[in-house]
């Protein structure tokens, strides 16, 4: 047996499982879940409750090998699911985004007794947040967030402020991008998110997304284990797809019940227009084809999203082969694919979920029924990785063969004088 046969043997992939099965565990929580969506988005209301129940319910394990207490589930298949929780709230989804990237590093690890820790935590319901992103001067590609070891201690401290803090309200540990002070390496800290030096705001202020527990989170002399300090290099390579496929799924759920609801109330409707086309509003044609077109847009995003999610599975196969060129291929189609969607799913979606006020009049603006939620979240989800830069990405891969960036960052840019801009 081959050293790459041997890690393959000791790593089951996680590759495939029965899809009815799977969801039919979980629909029932997503039922509830949308039963107080609207509540939820108009009194800002976390969704603390939801997220108990999902893992509860081994959510957050969908992905970890059946091998290892998981339900083995493929990349298509999973996004395949969150498609459906978006339906129901696709703040979720947003939330959990941080969880499922930090499983999937640890799927791809080097197998061991820490690989197995993670993957046992994972079955048992623990959660992971993410905190990469630093808001003010930090110049690009530095970080600010720093992680120093003690003298006379085996542990280390995390020191620095994170904003767009995804999941980690909710989470019980943390992926805290951050930079070692001893060696000068760019490192993935797992940090312990409860312990009285960490601190969670809920101050994320944008208009969509407000359930997601996006805020601030700060950390003063944190605790991490060295065992929790991975170097950056070794994350899994596909990492930037991946976070992408859950914007388009979030997109896919968010049209699919754009659809649902303007149709629940067209349906409903009783008053129509003296200078409509039919006695009864649901029986007009204009109207029909509002719906019709809000329900093709929903259809087409769910279809991009999943299609996207499949040259992931390929990027996550490859990464256990032991070719290089194998690997690197199916990153570029991942990278690509994850793109071409994004592209595709704003375009379709952002418009549709402005479209359904077309089909209600000025009932279809009430805060009763927060229908503008479907938009604002649309648009917010759009705007995370700006649009404009992945079509700049695929035509430049089309038209020179230009191999994608795989991992990229914000922050201040230095001019050409080496000062900041």
């Amino acid at each position: 047996m081959t050293a790459v046969q041997e890690r393959r043997a000791a790593q089951p992939i996680a590759s495939e499982t029965d899809y009815d099965t799977l969801a039919a565990r979980f629909r029932p929580l997503f039922a509830d879940i949308a039963e107080g969506v609207v509540e939820r988005e108009r009194d800002h209301v976390l969704p603390y409750e939801q997220i108990d129940a999902l893992k509860k319910a081994g959510f957050g394990a969908v992905r970890v090998p059946r091998s290892h207490g998981g339900s083995g589930a493929s990349i298509p298949q999973l996004f395949r699911l969150l498609v459906e929780l978006s339906a129901a709230d696709s703040n979720i989804t947003q939330a959990l985004r941080g969880h499922f990237a930090f499983v999937e590093d640890r799927l791809v690890a080097a197998d061991g007794p820490e690989r197995d820790t993670w993957l046992r935590r994972f079955a048992d319901g623990q959660l992971v947040g993410n905190a990469w992103t630093e808001i003010g001067d930090v110049p690009l590609g530095e970080a600010n967030t720093k992680v120093s070891p003690v003298p006379g201690e085996a542990h280390f401290f995390a020191n620095g402020t994170k904003y767009y803090s995804t999941g980690s309200i909710f989470a019980d540990w943390i992926d805290l991008y951050s930079q070692r002070t001893d060696t000068g390496a760019f490192v993935i800290a797992a940090v312990e998110a409860r312990q009285p030096a960490v601190t969670h705001s809920d101050d994320w202020n944008g208009f969509g997304q407000q359930t997601t527990g996006s805020g601030t989170s700060t950390y003063e002399n944190a605790i991490v284990q060295p065992e929790n300090i991975f170097d950056f290099s070794t994350r899994f390579k596909y990492q930037t797809a991946f976070y992408q496929l859950f914007h388009l799924a979030t997109l896919a759920g968010i049209a699919r019940a754009a659809t649902d609801a303007i149709a629940r109330r067209v349906a409903a409707r009783t008053r129509t227009f003296s200078h409509g086309n039919a006695p009864t509003y649901a029986q007009d044609a204009q109207i029909q084809q509002v719906v019709g077109e809000v329900s093709a847009a929903a259809h087409a995003a769910e279809a991009i999203a999943l299609h996207a999610a499949e040259p992931a599975q390929w990027a996550y196969e490859a990464a256990f082969t032991g070719s290089p060129d194998e690997e690197k291929s199916a990153n570029i189609a991942a990278e690509i694919a994850s793109a071409q969607g994004q592209i595709s799913a704003t375009a379709l979606v952002v418009p549709a979920t402005a479209k359904i006020f077309d089909a209600l009049g000025a009932s279809g603006v009430s805060r009763d029924w927060d229908l503008d939620r479907f938009w604002r979240n649309a648009r917010t989800v759009a705007s995370h990785n700006p649009v404009v830069f992945k079509a700049k990405v695929v035509g430049d891969y089309e038209i020179n063969g230009t191999e994608p960036v795989y991992v990229w960052a914000i922050g201040t840019a230095p001019t050409a004088e080496g000062d900041k801009a």
